[in-house]
Parts: C-alpha cells; sequence; structure tokens
C-alpha cells in the first residue's frame, strides 16, 4: 500500500511541477515598433497624393502599363524567367519546412524491428558467462569465447519534449517566418522582373525612334547634297559647300548602323529576361509619344503602399523571426522536461523472441533537465540574440525610410521630366520651322548652304533628345512603380 501511495504522489508531484513551470512566463510580450510614415513627403506636389486608404488591389501592373505588346512581354516573363523560377522552388522549399516545423511539438517514434545482439568474452573479462542459457543446454561454459549477452529485441519507442517554455513554438514562429520572407523575396524579384522587361521595351522603342529620326534626317540632307551639288556644277557655289553638306549626311548616316546594333543587342537582352531565345520582339506601331498617359500627373498615390512593399514586409518577418530566436535562447536556459516510453519483446533465446507474455518488456522515463554551467554559453546567446533583434528593429526603419525617399525621387523625376519635356517640344516644333524657312530662302538665293546645313544639324539634335526625353518620362514610371513595390500584383 505503501508504494501504491508513493507511486501516486510522484506521478502528483510530477503534473504540479509541470503546472507550475507552465504558469511561468519568460518575459514580457514582445511590442515590434510601428510603422511610421509622414503625412507630407518632397515630391508630394508632383502627384496628387490620396488622403485615404486605396485598396492595393487597385494598383494592379496590366492596368499601370497598359502597352498590350508590353503586357504580353511581361506574362511571359512571370511565367518562364529564370529567377521566377528558382524564387518558386525556393519557396517549395521553405514551405516544406514550415510544414515540418509545425510537426515539432508532437512526440518523436521510433521502431526496432529487429535488434539481434550477441557478445562474446574471455576470461580475463571482469565477468562471468549468461549462466542461464548454458545451464539450459546442460554445458559447461568454456573459459575463452562464451557467450556473454544474448538478446533477440523488437520494441517501440516514444521519446517527447514538453514545451513548457515556448521553445518549440518559438522555433516554429522562425521558420514560418524564413518561409514567408521568402515569398516577400519571389514578390521582390516579380517586380524586379517587371521594372526590367518595362525598362528593356522603353529602350527598344526608343532605339526605334532614334532610328526613325537619323533616317529622316539622312533623307533630308541627301536632298540637301543634290541640290548643293547642282549649284557646284553650276558654279554657284564652292567644292567646301558640297564637301560641309556631304559632312553633316554622314553623320546622320553614320547614327543608322550604331542603332540598328543596339538593337539587336536590346531585343536579345529582353528576350532573355523573359526566358526565351535571341530573336527579334514586336511591339507593333508603339511609339514613345502614345505611350506617355496624359493622366501620368493625376493618378493618386498613397504614400501607405509603402507597407505593402516585398523589403518592408521582409524586413518585418526578419524581426518576428530574430524575436522567436529570443525565446528559443531564452528557454534553453530553463529545465527541459522529457517523456521516453518504450516497450517490446526481448528474450535471449531466439525461439523465444515473440514468446508473449514471457518476452514482454516496457519502461516509462521522465526527465526534467536544467543547465548548470556551460561556460556562459546560453547567457551570451540569450543577449546576443536580444541585440540581433534590436538590429532589426533598425534595418526595418532603414527599409521605410529608403522606401519613402524611393518614393520621392520618383516623384521629382517625374515632375522635373514634365517640365523638360515640354521645353524639348518647342524646341522641336522651333526647328521643324527653320528647316521649311530656310529651304525656301535658300531654294530663293536668300540663305547659304551653312544656314541649311546648320539648321538641319539642330533638327537632328533636338528631336533625338526629345525622344530621349519622352524615354526618360516612361523610365520615371517604370521608377515609381518599383519604388511603391507594385510586383505584388
Amino acid at each position: 500500500m505503501t508504494l501504491y501511495n508513493n507511486k501516486y504522489y510522484t506521478i502528483g508531484l510530477s503534473l504540479l511541477m509541470v503546472l507550475v513551470l507552465h504558469s511561468c512566463k519568460l518575459q514580457k510580450e514582445y511590442q515590434a515598433p510601428a510603422i511610421e510614415v509622414p503625412d507630407t513627403f518632397r515630391g508630394q506636389d508632383s502627384l496628387h497624393v490620396a488622403t485615404d486608404s486605396l485598396d492595393v488591389a487597385e494598383i494592379q501592373w496590366k492596368a499601370y502599363f497598359e502597352d498590350p505588346y508590353l503586357i504580353a512581354l511581361i506574362e511571359q516573363g512571370l511565367q518562364y524567367n529564370f529567377d521566377i523560377q528558382k524564387a518558386l522552388k525556393n519557396i517549395e522549399i521553405n514551405n516544406l519546412r514550415a510544414g515540418q516545423a509545425n510537426m515539432e511539438w508532437l512526440p518523436s517514434v521510433s521502431a526496432t524491428l529487429g535488434n539481434v545482439n550477441y557478445q562474446y568474452r574471455s576470461k580475463d573479462f571482469y565477468s562471468t558467462a549468461s549462466s542461464k542459457y548454458y545451464n539450459t543446454q546442460g554445458k559447461e561454459a568454456p573459459e575463452n569465447m562464451y557467450w556473454y549477452t544474448m538478446q533477440n529485441a523488437s520494441s517501440l519507442n516514444v521519446s517527447w519534449e514538453i514545451d513548457i517554455w515556448g521553445k518549440i513554438k518559438n522555433q516554429r514562429d522562425e521558420v514560418l517566418a524564413g518561409y514567408l520572407q521568402t515569398k516577400e523575396a519571389q514578390k521582390t524579384i516579380q517586380t524586379e522582373i517587371i521594372s526590367k522587361i518595362a525598362e528593356g521595351y522603353y529602350n527598344l522603342l526608343l532605339l526605334n525612334a532614334q532610328l526613325e529620326v537619323a533616317q529622316s534626317n539622312y533623307e533630308l540632307t541627301q536632298n540637301t547634297l543634290k541640290i548643293v551639288d547642282l549649284q557646284y556644277q553650276a558654279g554657284n557655289t564652292t567644292a567646301l559647300a558640297t564637301q560641309q553638306t556631304k559632312s553633316q549626311m554622314l553623320v546622320a548616316k553614320a547614327l543608322i548602323p550604331n542603332l540598328k546594333q543596339q538593337i539587336g543587342v536590346q531585343e536579345n537582352a529582353l528576350r532573355l529576361l523573359i526566358g526565351q531565345f535571341p530573336d527579334e520582339v514586336k511591339f507593333g506601331n508603339a511609339m514613345l509619344s502614345t505611350l506617355i498617359p496624359k493622366d501620368t500627373l493625376t493618378i493618386g498615390v498613397p504614400l501607405e503602399l509603402v507597407r505593402h512593399r516585398p523589403d518592408v514586409v521582409a524586413a518585418e518577418l526578419e524581426l518576428d523571426a530574430k524575436n522567436a530566436v529570443v525565446g528559443v535562447t531564452q528557454a534553453k536556459r530553463y529545465p527541459s522536461l522529457e517523456i521516453n516510453l518504450s516497450g517490446g519483446v526481448n528474450s535471449m533465446l531466439p525461439e523465444n523472441w515473440f514468446n508473449i507474455p514471457g518476452a514482454l518488456f516496457g519502461s516509462v522515463i521522465g526527465g526534467l533537465t536544467q543547465p548548470v554551467f556551460s561556460k556562459k554559453r546560453l547567457k551570451t546567446d540569450f543577449e546576443v540574440a536580444k541585440i540581433e533583434r534590436e538590429q532589426a528593429e533598425i534595418d526595418l526603419q532603414k527599409t521605410v525610410y529608403t522606401a519613402i525617399t524611393e518614393v520621392s525621387d520618383a516623384l521629382i523625376v517625374i515632375k522635373n521630366v514634365e517640365e523638360q519635356l515640354a521645353i524639348a517640344e518647342d524646341q522641336v516644333q522651333t526647328t521643324n520651322l527653320a528647316i521649311k524657312q530656310s529651304n525656301l530662302l535658300f531654294n530663293s538665293g536668300y540663305a547659304t548652304y551653312l544656314e541649311v546645313i546648320t539648321t538641319q544639324k539642330a533638327a537632328l539634335e533636338n528631336e533625338l533628345n526629345l525622344n530621349r526625353i519622352k524615354h526618360a518620362k516612361l523610365l520615371s514610371r517604370v521608377k515609381l512603380y518599383k519604388s511603391l513595390g507594385g510586383g505584388w500584383q
């Protein structure tokens, strides 16, 4: 009766200890720093900034990039780009790890299907032979190489660590944060790929626009050269006039093969981005001027969208992971409770291996282990984890500030490019009018060939510059899209 009471006393004491330990809290609930965004910021006046919140579903890259040829390229890129495919594989890997982490709270179960253990000893060994076996056989044990242990066993073993301090939970939270970070990394790559495809497409449009300008100017200077040649043959001008006019014609002509070369290289680069072999890229009748939306300066851009930037979300998840590590390192400093159960069959002779109940055995082991002296390693790990969590807070703050700065930069660029575009359009209109007037005056004998080729040179430079500014404006919209982290749609 005393043994019976002692058994239940021990069990009750163990359960009470578990409850007391479980009721303790390691640390105060950690509060992550709030993400704050300013109400006003530099460059805000260049766009209408919405004051109310905007559902992220309203901002989609298909609505932002309206050109159907560009949309088709982006869709191919999102499906076949190698970096995106690799990122998706990383998500699969971390998804598997997160699923496994969710099972850590369950007990570990292992089975020994068949374990045969025969050990032999000799006379100088500190023990004697297994008397039971030799007695049953009616034999005397030899002095050397006698059977010391004969064991035939099959068993089932269960080991379970009770998560008193939340160590397993924090480990699971850390793995989960890592999995979610890979998803944000995939969104970052998607944003980058969409931006690069758009930039490459706009570069291709710029090169084709510059090629058209060069060919047009080349044809114009060819006509001028014919007229100057006729005047030279008639003795009305000098050979110098012919040479200078031809020189201006060759300036435009030299641009043509160079631009064709750049177009081919840009097409190959764009095809690589969408996971395709080198080939031409179709862009229909799209031109730089037709792709610039008239409402560029009136779209609503709430700064709150930076909260959805993949790098900002990833920084938050990194902070969550570091906080989980703090919990893990602190829990390692406290006692761990582990219960081990095992049972099966065990016999000396093979013929009795599965003799039930004679070969049955079982054991229950419960252990409460407390680290005592670990050379300050556990305390150091805990303090380092807290410092790393503080570093993660700093990284989060830096990421938010960087995001807001990039949005401000994009808005400033859009505003100033718009002003440059207005000036460049006036310059082109002025030189086009000057070309018409100079040709009329030249044909009437009131202007020299120098005035004509000077006007044509200015027209070439102004039209090339106008295309570059149109291109810059399109790139500024890509920069705004990227700064707002739009790749998550």
